[in-house]
């Protein structure tokens, strides 16, 4: 009998490809800890619903429910109209799960170059935590009088003191590990109710735990990241203000993790693990060329490979910024 079973959805585009590589790297991992893998394939994405009308059937659902972890790959179809399975894939898990965590590392591996001048190793090592559930992903949101003029959308960021604070306990208990300092990241001049609460929840928590806190507001943060990454040690946020690349979902019982991010599966909970999601971006793009990387760390915009410039459509080429 298997030490621990993991789901496996390849999905659509280059994710077979890539979780192919990220398998191989896992079940190397596996043998040398002298863990056995039980792994199972599943059938997940754009083809599947195209074929069969089904994102994510209950007869899959349960059985995801029972397995220590799920690695995915990229999900995306461009003949399947947005949300569908974003909402009915990516998010049903997450909200049947209550991964309420995205833990994301960003570290610079020793003997890795870096797009950011002159960084080493041990100028970027910092993990965000990042609220999982709430804010602007939580689903109120509607649309009135559709298709005319006077049509009317809402988008509404959901945040309560529960899902902030357990969230900031869960950052603060890192911090304390790793005996740093937790930073709280939001835009509390403009957001002045949500990122009240979010620092009333910080500080209380910090506060309980003997953790020494930090602030920085999103824009700001954008650039320190690049002139000073070594400032931060745990950052903490909700859904809509920071986005980095790369990490893990994490739950009390359930966890998902993106492919290439050790740390996700020892941090929380010993029920199941969510999906590792590869690292590249453009799934469909990508697709059968055997150029996508699961591997972690610094990405420039629009995910291509760190160092390399971005090439425009007329055919310029720009250096690409890259946040460590």
């Amino acid at each position: 009998m298997a030490d621990r079973t993991i789901a496996v959805v390849g999905g659509d585009g280059i994710g077979p490809e890539v979780t192919g590589e990220a398998v191989k790297a896992l079940q190397a991992g596996a043998d040398r800890a002298g863990v056995s893998l039980d792994l199972v394939d599943y059938d997940l994405g754009g083809q599947r619903y195209l074929a069969t009308g089904q994102v994510l059937p209950d007869r899959v659902r349960e059985e995801l429910r029972a397995v220590d972890a799920i690695l995915l790959g990229a999900v995306g179809h461009p003949d399947v109209a947005p949300g569908v399975l974003e909402r009915g894939l990516l998010l049903a898990l997450r909200f049947d799960f209550d991964q309420y965590v995205n833990l994301r590392p960003v570290r610079l591996l020793p003997g890795v170059t870096s797009p950011v001048a002159g960084l080493s190793p041990g100028d970027c090592d910092l993990v965000v935590v990042r609220e999982n559930t709430e804010g602007l992903y939580a689903g109120a949101a509607g649309t009135s009088h559709h298709g005319t003029p006077a049509e009317v959308a809402t988008e509404t960021s959901v945040n309560t003191r529960y899902g902030a604070e357990r969230v900031a306990r869960f950052a603060a208990e890192l911090a304390a590990a790793r005996s740093g300092t937790l930073t709280l990241c939001h835009k509390t001049n403009v957001l002045t109710h949500a990122g009240g609460l979010w620092q009333r929840a910080v500080a209380d928590v910090a506060a309980e735990l003997g953790v020494a806190t930090d602030y920085a507001h999103v824009d700001a943060m954008c650039l320190q990241l690049v002139q000073d990454p070594a400032r931060f040690d745990v950052v903490v946020t909700d859904r809509g203000a920071v986005h980095v690349r790369a990490g893990a979902r994490l739950g009390a019982r359930h966890r998902r993790h993106r492919a290439g991010q050790p740390r996700g599966r020892r941090a929380v909970g010993r029920d199941a693990a969510g999906p590792p999601r590869p690292r590249r971006g453009r799934a469909g793009r990508r697709a059968g060329g055997g150029r996508g990387e699961p591997a972690a760390g610094p990405r420039p915009a629009r995910y291509r490979r760190a160092g390399r410039p971005h090439r425009r459509r007329g055919g310029r080429r720009r250096p690409t910024g890259v946040t460590p």
